[in-house]
Parts: structure tokens; C-alpha cells; sequence
């Protein structure tokens, strides 16, 4: 029987020229278990940090400030004028809400215009970064893709029939951990990934969302009974 584990969440897309490094620091993280599992045929795992540590995701972190870098510098110098902009605004706001009898309707709608630009401003930048974006849910997917696989070659390895979430289970030892081999499985199903995904495509839910559409709007014409043809006299 195969285990579906839920897809690893996204990682926040940064401004910085370099993604931040997965941190491995962590007691549910990828770890080497010493001696066999305690309890026969039970582990625990916890997928999102194994594809977080694994050398597909931690690869395409790396080159997706370069091969996007245009997008990226795009987007901070956009994010410098929308502050360049703002600056006055709020220093202004500021200045008037500190007179000794301040207009609160004036205040009001400075507050509005200046919420109103950086709302703006944010929606612009993400409107930037969505390649990168796609980038990440590209490189994700075809990861989780795997991720099954490696996790019951894993378990048929160690003679595991139950894996539980570790992010549910409030204490267990490293003998428990199956992280690091899911992971050296996932690493030899998938060494790398596809960084740039192919033009028009989308992620998995968007795709889904698509099809049931699709069904729901054919469902009503197919369930329409044919007309009954004239009889002739």
C-alpha cells in the first residue's frame, strides 16, 4: 500500500539576490538514526523537511537567484521607488498627526492613499516575482512526485508497515526517524530538477481546479435528455 504524504509547503520568495538555507538544526529534521526501529514495522518522517533537505530543492535554491536575477533586481528596484514614494507620505502623516489640534478627516485619507500604494506596490512586485514563484512550485512538485516512491522503498528496507507524522507525535526517539532514508532515496529517484517549468504551466491544484471545472460545466449538457424528434403525420 502506498503512503501519500502532503506536498512540502512553499518556502517564502525573498527579495534577497540568495534564497535563504534550509535549516537543518532541528530535532524533526533529516537525521542518521543509530540501531534498528524500537517498535517493529513503526517510523515517523516529516516530508516537508525531507524535501527541504533534499539535493533536487537544496540545487534549485541555489540557481534560481541567478537564472532569475532579472526578476529579482526588477523587483527591489520597483520596491525602492514605491518606498522612495512613500517616504514623504508617511513623514507627513506623522508631522500631522502630532499638531496640536489634528484634522482627523485629513489624516484619514492620507493614511487611505498611502495604505493604498503599498497595497499597490505589494501586488506589483509579487506580479515581478511570480516566475520565481512558479519556479519554486515547479521544482516542488516534481519532487513530491517522488517522494512517495522513496518513502516505501524506505519503509520495505526497514521492515516498516505504519509511518506517522512526526509534526503529530509529541516525543520519540531518533531510532523512530525515517527522515534520512526517505531521503537517500529521494535523492537517487530525483539527484536534480527542472528549475524553469515549461510556458503555460501550472500547479497541480490550479490544473485540478481547472479540470472540475471543466467537468462540472460539461455535466449539466450531458445530463440533458435529447430532444424528442417532430412525428410526422
Amino acid at each position: 500500500m502506498k503512503i501519500r504524504f502532503a506536498s512540502a509547503l512553499l518556502a517564502g520568495i525573498a527579495l534577497a539576490a540568495t534564497a535563504p538555507a534550509f535549516a537543518a538544526k532541528d530535532d524533526k529534521a533529516p537525521a542518521a538514526a543509530a540501531g534498528a526501529v524500537v517498535a517493529a514495522g513503526v517510523a515517523i518522517a516529516n516530508p516537508p523537511a525531507v524535501v527541504a533537505a533534499s539535493n533536487a530543492y537544496q540545487v534549485s535554491q541555489q540557481q534560481r537567484p541567478v537564472t532569475y536575477k532579472p526578476q529579482i533586481d526588477q523587483a527591489n528596484a520597483r520596491k525602492a521607488q514605491i518606498e522612495a514614494q512613500l517616504k514623504p507620505l508617511i513623514d507627513k502623516l506623522q508631522a500631522d498627526s502630532k499638531a496640536a489640534n489634528p484634522n482627523r478627516a485629513a489624516l484619514q485619507a492620507q493614511y487611505e492613499q498611502i495604505q493604498q500604494i503599498e497595497q499597490a506596490g505589494q501586488a506589483e512586485i509579487q506580479k515581478i516575482l511570480e516566475p520565481l514563484n512558479l519556479s519554486q512550485q515547479y521544482v516542488l512538485e516534481q519532487i513530491g512526485d517522488k517522494l512517495d516512491a522513496a518513502t516505501q522503498t524506505a519503509m520495505d528496507k526497514k521492515k516498516i508497515t505504519l509511518v506517522l507524522d512526526s509534526q503529530s507525535v509529541i516525543k520519540a526517539g531518533q531510532v523512530y526517524n525515517l527522515n534520512q532514508d526517505i531521503l537517500n532515496e529521494l535523492n537517487v529517484l530525483i539527484p536534480s530538477a527542472q528549475l524553469v517549468p515549461p510556458a503555460g504551466w501550472m500547479p497541480r491544484a490550479q490544473r485540478e481546479q481547472q479540470a472540475q471545472a471543466a467537468q462540472q460545466q460539461g455535466a449539466p449538457a450531458a445530463a440533458q435528455p435529447a430532444k424528442k424528434a417532430p412525428e410526422g403525420r
